[in-house]
């Protein structure tokens, strides 16, 4: 196996391939590694692919394009350490026959339990509560505080986070709300949920929890009238991606006192000092550390390497990314 690894070398990439998962990786093979300490650019990876078999990626790699394809006639496999691969290949490796493999799955498990420890937080009040004691005082009077056990949760959109969201949600016997076109009432059944309109999900549900990706017809789904829906108890959460959502109207909506939000993901990132989100005691504001968890990150890697073998034979693996699945990630 001729295995080219695109990724820079520095804190990132000793983070996927720690010394262990190095050895792995050269154990399969012939491995040449990206010697630069950045990603390299669109010629750089034509240049540098050469008799590769399998290019292992990473964040930001250089998209895959017709140019890069034809410069490396022997690429069979696309294995990217990352979870989307919208912006790394289009429909010219498919139509190659190039095998594409993420970390979509793993990460999707990660980011499902940060889904999960968000609406603890966030329902408990943790946060303010944890702050209270850390300044010497204790609950006040009058304090409130909620679980998760029971209650009502909306699921918007149906990917892989969300379906492994709710598994972790039947642990608390939630009553599951699911809005995704892509997804049957049969589908649905095994998770305990029911497919419903994003009208009913914001009047009715508790907890409303986003899990699309951003893509054109996304922007700004999350709109002011069904922001408006939302009972003045519910809970929104965003660990999906922050142009999903007006978040203008949001920051109105969360100053006036209309709901709850924890957010994990904003339209700018890192969110700008003058942002209207800032200062609310409603909403818990999270820097986009939704998941994957830093331990999981050689797991990702040991993953994909795992499965290497077997989508080189032409074997369909747990890892794979078909085009349909491609198209419907963020880009």
């Amino acid at each position: 196996m001729k295995i080219y690894v695109a990724m820079p070398g520095g804190e990132v990439r000793d983070s996927f391939i720690p010394k262990e998962v190095r050895e792995q990786v050269e154990n399969l093979g012939a491995v040449r590694w990206n010697g630069l300490e950045r990603n390299l650019t669109e010629d750089e990876l034509a240049g540098a692919l050469g008799d590769a078999e399998v290019c292992v990626t990473g964040w930001g790699s250089a998209p895959f394009t017709r140019k890069v394809l034809a410069a490396a006639p022997a690429l069979r496999v696309i294995a990217h350490t990352g979870g989307t691969v919208a912006t790394l290949v289009d429909d010219a490796a498919y139509d190659r026959g190039v095998r594409v493999l993420s970390g979509n799955e793993l990460y999707a498990q990660s980011v499902a339990e940060g889904t999960i420890a968000y609406i603890l937080a966030s329902l408990r009040r943790i946060p303010q509560f944890a702050a209270q004691v850390q300044r010497e005082g204790w609950s006040q009077p009058g304090w409130t505080n909620e679980g998760l056990i029971g209650q009502r949760v909306g699921l918007v959109g149906f990917g892989a986070v969300a379906r492994y969201t709710a598994k972790l949600l039947r642990a608390f016997d939630a009553r599951i709300m699911i809005w995704a076109d892509h997804v049957t009432p049969e589908e649905a059944a095994p998770y305990g949920a029911v497919k419903a309109s994003l009208e009913e999900i914001f009047e009715t549900c508790k907890v409303v929890s986003l899990h699309l990706a951003r893509t054109p017809e996304t922007y700004h789904i999350i709109d002011e009238r069904l922001l408006g829906l939302l009972r003045p108890d519910s809970l929104l959460v965003n660990t999906a991606r922050g142009a999903i959502v007006d978040e203008a109207a949001m920051a109105r909506m969360l100053r006036e006192g209309r709901f709850r939000a924890v957010l994990d993901v904003y339209e700018q990132e890192p969110l700008p000092l003058s942002s209207p989100l800032r200062g609310l005691e409603n909403a818990l504001l999270i820097p986009h550390m939704g998941g994957p968890t830093m331990d999981r990150r050689p797991f990702v890697t040991r993953a994909l390497l795992d499965v290497l073998p077997a989508a080189l034979r032409g074997e369909e693996t747990r890892l794979d990314i078909s085009r349909e699945a491609m198209r419907r990630m963020t880009r």
